[in-house]
């Protein structure tokens, strides 16, 4: 039987000794009780919106180096688990690789993952995730209670900790257990009589321990390894791929092997064997076969690789970056995942425009500070403009470094103490500068500089790529108001209300069209669409079609009829795109309504004694396929008060549900609210679509309500 986790009561009632070891300990005894290896506990910040990494057990803090701070709107686990008050599984590297791209790419390996919320009645105060080697399916109900009662107790423990420690300090590292350092005699006898050679690494990769065969055959003194990373003592070991073996042994704990030649042309080959406590290396010459394997050479005045950590750190902004598709993306990316990601506590994204720097966005800064940026002109000698204008980025450390070399610089009131300026190029030109600022001065490392200046370019790119965006964004959305009527005609008999909803991924511009015409002998007609696609073309054509129904309907044609031109048009002009359609032609006189469709959800109808039903038409092909297409005309009889209900998918499809369900809950709200004035009602039913999180399709919506008002 496992372990019991106390009630809340017990754990408020233990108190006592210091809140950092208690958490730790918790952790540990929590990830001995679930056989994990790996576990971390992130706190929240007092403002709510940052989480903050204060402990972590299993492996070393440089592997979630890019994680330490993240914004509560990061698409990582554990800000997801916090924001939905949930527990977040994860369950193999594929799942990783669908659910959170960026995080895959960063830590490309075989494990599983949790995250779970940490809170008690007093409110939010963090997170944890957990981590296993290999895949594991989704835990049944009795395993997920049981990580939700131990995430309760984690929760007091962190709750402690918050209240004894200011919000900022950070850990010195992880606690992983102490590994043996001290070989017993037999053991290190029966070593030594070995051919081959062995060595320890801590979870650190310090190597702990290494015989004399595997000195020999790494060609160094123990007393140089010996409490070293074996890449920053051996050259041809300092290399990005095989730190990554180790890495990659330490996080899916499973065993790794890997070749590498010792100069001048031995080949010698390690196989890894991890745990929790640090890892078992042997060492032995390669087969005859991998000799023929050709070194790679570096030049001599090249510089050493960059570190895995900081390679993975540029590949997960990287990725996190092609998630941008407006400027604005850009900069909420930047703010909400980059700028934790480096403690930063501000970010200005400044873009270069005729012979002006513009303020695309910012964050932390007083408002004062940006205008006074967006005043400058790209010949003032500030050190934005300089970085933009060489093309150097520069990193200052304190203000005294600042002002030092440029004692008029932007910003001398602007709270902060250090700054880096990184210049945005893009295809060889400079498009503009970001600018990270920090409140206490900040030592850049050698890294964290190379790493910075590689994420300039990124910047850059991805900036350069929205601008792009969103000057197509703003010429279609400019193409679709124009297009979609401003206000629909007052027919007597008839109350008409519509709505149109752009869609929350892509260009947020789309095909959906509506329109209501009032025809002659008290008669009018509806039409509503969707034509395929989310650009320019699309609004294009959508225009195209209702200039070409409002045509064919003042004609005189029937539904069938209007709609059969309509498609031998879109046949003709062949644009590539299709279009779905419902027709409708009221004949207000005689209160019946005549319609045709292609290819577009059912309409529905309100009847005043609350029944709703769906008006089955006999549809044909979308609009677009086929020139001889037949549209066939359905007669329904309606009453005074009666609502008919036009609407694109884009209202009923929820991602990840049937279509069907999503009618279903359409027809119970207007069971529910048919009753409502129409704008009322178009209101709450366009609110339910604007409520989904991702909405990957535009929405329009026309409400038509026969009322008792004499038709002339």
């Amino acid at each position: 039987m496992g372990r019991q986790f106390p009630p809340d009561d017990a754990v408020d009632a233990a108190g006592g000794g210091d809140d950092r070891d208690a958490l730790a300990k918790g952790l540990t005894e929590m990830l001995e009780e679930i056989g994990a290896h790996t576990g971390g506990v992130y706190r929240l910040s007092p403002d709510g919106q940052v989480l903050e990494l204060v402990v972590m057990e299993g492996l070393p803090r440089e592997f979630v180096q890019p994680w330490e701070r993240v914004s509560v709107t990061a698409p990582i686990p554990v800000a997801d688990a916090l924001r939905d008050k949930r527990l977040v599984w994860v369950s193999d590297e594929e799942d990783m690789v669908r659910r959170y791209p960026a995080l895959a790419v960063a830590l490309p390996y075989d494990y599983s993952l949790a995250a779970l919320p940490l809170y008690t009645a007093a409110g939010d105060h963090g997170a944890m995730f957990i981590v296993w080697s290999g895949a594991y399916p989704p835990p049944p109900a009795h395993t997920r209670d049981h990580l939700t009662a131990a995430a309760a107790v984690l929760a007091h423990k962190l709750q402690d900790f918050a209240q004894s420690t200011p919000s900022g300090r950070k850990d010195t590292g992880s606690r992983a257990p102490a590994p043996l350092t001290d070989p017993a005699d037999v053991l290190g006898a029966m070593v030594a009589r070995l051919p081959e050679g062995l060595c320890t690494m801590d979870v650190n990769g310090r190597l702990t321990y290494i015989s004399p065969k595997g000195a020999a055959l790494l060609g160094e003194s123990p007393l140089r390894l010996v409490g070293a990373q074996p890449w920053t003592v051996l050259p041809w070991l300092d290399d990005p791929v095989y730190e990554d073996h180790y890495r990659r042994a330490m996080i899916s704990q499973r065993p790794t092997s890997f070749v590498a030649l010792c100069p001048p042309d031995q080949w010698l080959a390690f196989d890894l064997y991890p745990s929790i406590s640090g890892i078992t290396v042997r060492i032995n010459p390669a087969p005859m076969e991998s000799q023929a394997l050709t070194a790679a050479t570096v030049p001599i005045d090249v510089a050493l690789p960059t570190r895995t950590g900081a390679i993975y750190h540029i590949l997960h902004l990287a990725s996190t970056l092609t998630q941008a598709a407006g400027v604005q993306d850009v900069v909420d990316l930047v703010a909400d995942q980059i700028m934790p990601a480096f403690g930063a506590q501000a970010v200005a994204l400044l873009a270069a425009e005729e012979g002006r720097l513009r303020v695309a966005g910012h964050r932390g800064f007083p408002p004062h500070i940006i205008q006074q940026y967006g005043r400058l002109s790209l010949t003032s000698p500030t050190p934005s403009i300089r970085a933009m204008v060489t093309g150097v980025p520069n990193f200052f450390e304190s203000q005294e470094e600042l002002y030092k070399i440029y004692p008029s610089a932007v910003a001398p009131d602007d709270g902060m103490a250090a700054w880096a300026l990184l210049p945005l190029i893009a295809s060889g030109r400079p498009v503009g500068t970001c600018v990270l600022a920090f409140r206490e001065p900040h030592r850049f490392t050698v890294e964290e500089r190379a790493v910075l200046t590689s994420l300039g370019g990124l910047i850059a790119q991805a900036m350069e790529r929205a601008r792009l965006y969103d000057a197509k964004v703003e010429l279609a959305r400019g193409l679709q108001e124009g297009l979609l009527p401003h206000a629909l005609p007052r027919i007597p008999g008839l109350a008409a209300a519509a709505r149109y909803l752009p869609g929350t991924e892509g260009m947020d511009i789309g095909g959906d069209f509506y329109d209501l015409i009032r025809l002659p002998d008290g008669t009018a007609a509806a039409i509503i669409g969707d034509v395929q696609g989310h650009n320019v073309t699309a609004a294009a054509l959508m225009g195209q079609l209702r200039t070409a129904v409002r045509a064919f309907a003042a004609s005189g044609a029937g539904p069938g009829e209007v709609l059969f031109r309509t498609n031998q048009m879109l046949t003709d002009l062949d644009p590539g795109l299709f279009a779905s359609c419902v027709y409708v032609h009221l004949d207000l006189r005689r209160r019946v309504a005549r319609l045709a469709r292609a290819g577009h959800p059912s309409p529905l109808v309100w009847h005043p004694d609350g029944r709703v039903e769906v008006i089955h038409v006999a549809g044909g092909l979308l609009l677009g396929i086929e020139r001889e297409t037949d549209y066939p005309c359905t007669e329904v009889a309606l009453e005074v008060g009666s609502l008919l209900v036009l609407y694109t998918d884009g209202l009923i499809e929820v991602p990840g549900t049937d279509i069907d369900d999503g009618l279903t809950a359409l027809g119970a709200r207007l069971v529910r609210d048919g009753d409502q004035h129409l704008d009322e009602l178009a209101e709450n039913l366009i609110r339910s679509a604007q409520g989904a999180r991702r909405r990957n399709d535009d929405v329009a919506l026309l409400l038509l309500r026969l009322t008792a008002e004499p038709v002339p």
